[in-house]
This record gives C-alpha cells, structure tokens and sequence, in this order.
C-alpha cells in the first residue's frame, strides 16, 4: 500500500511496496509466474527493510523519532493507562495543549502522567503548537509533579518535542525560568519518577520533564541539548548540515544506554513504530510497570538521594594509567 508521508532513506523500499501493490491488483489466477514475481518481491522488500533499519544513521533515526504516523502521547495514555483524568492550567496564564498533564491508572497503580502532545494533523498540530511548551505548559507540569510529591504518586512521563517554544511571547512570559523550576521541582521530588522518550527530545523542552529514576527509550526516538538543525546552524550557520552534526551529539537510545544516560531501549519493527504500533504501546507498557515495580519500596529520602547519585554521576570523566 503506498503511503502518505515517506523519508528519502525509505525510497527504495517505497518504490518496491508500490510496485506489489499494483501486481496484487492483477488477477493472478492461472499466471503462477505474475504469483511467483508477487513472492519474491515481498521477500525482497522484506529483506531491504530488515538490512536498512537494522543500520541507521543518527540523522535517520531523527527522521524516523519525526515521522508524523508515529504513536503519539495521546496514543500512549490512552492504552497505557486507564481512569485518565486530564487537568489543565497553570494557575496563572492559561493552559498550554502543547503539554499534557493528569493523573491514571496503570496496572492498579495511580500514578501521575506528563507528556509533550502534538498533533495528528495540521489543525490540531498548530493548536498544539507542534509539541512546543510555552511556559504556562512548564508551570502546568510542575503543578502536577508537586500534585504527586504531595500524595506520593509516582510520575510518568513521556518525552516527544523539539524543544521549548522560543517565540517573543514565551521569552516575555518566562519560558527559561519555568524550565529551570522543573528541573528544581524533580530533582528532589520524593516519589518515583520514570521517563520514556518516545519520539523526539530535544533541549530544555524535554528535559523539563525527562530528569528521573529511570530513562526508557525507543529503539528510533532520541534525547539530545539540542536538534541537530539548530546545531547545525550554530556551527555553521546552515541548519541544512543537520546530518553531519547528528553523529556527534551521540543522542540516539543506543548512545544513551552505552553512556549510562538511559536504562533500557523499547525495540520497534523494522520501519518505525508506527508500522506496527500495538505492538509497541504493549511492549513501552510492560516497560513502565517493570520499572515502577523496581522503584517500590523506598523511602522519600532514599529516592530522592539516588536520584541526586544519579544525576552527579552524569558526564565523569575518568583516564587510566594516572
């Protein structure tokens, strides 16, 4: 079946799923050698895939972290959790839909939710900003992680945007000091907190809400300081040059597990999780339980100091031989 949206890297495979969609239009009966071209061709395609996606580039993976079919967070609260209640406001500005915030039920468990949205089509991205925070959504994700530090409920979040908004309005309103209030209100936030990266993770709009005790990523999402296009264009001055800067922010789920950063990769099927979303949303679930599960049982202060632990033990650097 051709599709509506495809990356430049997938072309080849593109080209081959048209092409077997037009043959099996045809009426094959009595043509076993038009049957036999049908079989191989699907076994071809099969094999492009697996060989293409089992070697992807950081540029590609960030392609992919992008692709508008991707299970979104709505998609996550929605099969995840059960009894989602949705609350909305900062208390001060207005609600910002770019960031999701409410409380649900996972496995018997209520626990607080966080999650930058974006939307599935034009309308709905535009007035969901694209899944760019502005800081009333930042206050709104603070009021809800002092919410679950008072009642001791655990916090999940998931981690989906380029970064904060950078707009006039944002910078008037705020955006920096909102952020930095996040990251003070986690660090010492008394109940277990556990991130997944779903799609993108870009900068301080990310990590707003992505300082916890445990890190889940999928297999194609990525968690960096900054998109590789606005490196890019801080490097060189041409954001068109994203792709040779990718590599060296060592950002993709593989990166962050080798540098101790992440604690476990969800696997996708082979082009992306939106080919086969069902089975993802099961697998991130049972990720999130397992992990919630292993964070039983500590005291407010333990939890808090090995968060702290945690976080100092982010970018030492050691040298054999001294």
């Amino acid at each position: 079946m051709a599709r509506a949206f495809v990356m430049e890297f997938e072309r080849p495979i593109a080209e081959l799923e048209d092409k077997l969609a037009a043959l099996k239009r045809l009426d094959v009966s009595g043509e076993p050698e038009l049957a036999a071209e049908i079989d191989a061709l699907q076994v071809a395609i099969i094999k492009l895939r697996d060989t293409l996606y089992s070697s992807l580039s950081a540029w590609e993976r960030v392609q992919v972290s992008r692709h508008p079919e991707r299970p979104k967070t709505q998609d996550y609260i929605e099969t995840l959790f059960t009894d989602v209640i949705e609350l909305r406001g900062d208390r001060a500005f207005g609600d910002d839909e770019a960031m999701f915030a409410g409380l649900g039920t996972l496995d018997g468990r209520r626990v607080a939710i966080l999650g930058h949205r974006k939307g599935k089509g034009t309308k709905e991205n535009i007035r969901r900003n694209f899944g760019m925070p502005q800081p009333e959504g930042f206050r709104k994700a603070r009021r809800i992680m002092q919410l679950a530090g008072r009642f001791g409920i655990p916090l999940v979040t998931f981690l989906d945007t380029q970064g904060a908004y950078p707009g006039i309005g944002s910078e008037e309103r705020g955006v920096a000091w909102a952020i930095a209030e996040c990251l003070a209100t986690l660090t010492r936030l008394p109940v277990p907190v556990v991130c997944v990266g779903i799609g993108e993770g870009g900068s301080g709009g990310a990590l707003a809400i992505g300082v916890g005790d445990r890190l889940i990523m999928l297999q194609n999402a990525y968690y960096s300081v900054i998109t590789p296009e606005a490196c890019s264009s801080i490097l060189f001055k041409d954001p068109s040059r994203a792709c040779e800067v990718a590599p060296a922010l060592t950002m993709t789920a593989e990166d962050l597990v080798r540098l101790g950063l992440a604690d476990e990769i969800v696997p996708e099927p082979p082009g992306g999780a939106h080919r086969d979303p069902a089975s993802v949303l099961i697998a991130v679930r049972e990720a999130v339980v397992r992990s919630l599960g292993d964070l039983e049982g500590q005291s407010r202060d333990e939890i808090v100091a090995r968060r702290y632990a945690r976080l100092r033990a982010v970018g030492v650097h050691t040298e054999g031989g001294v």
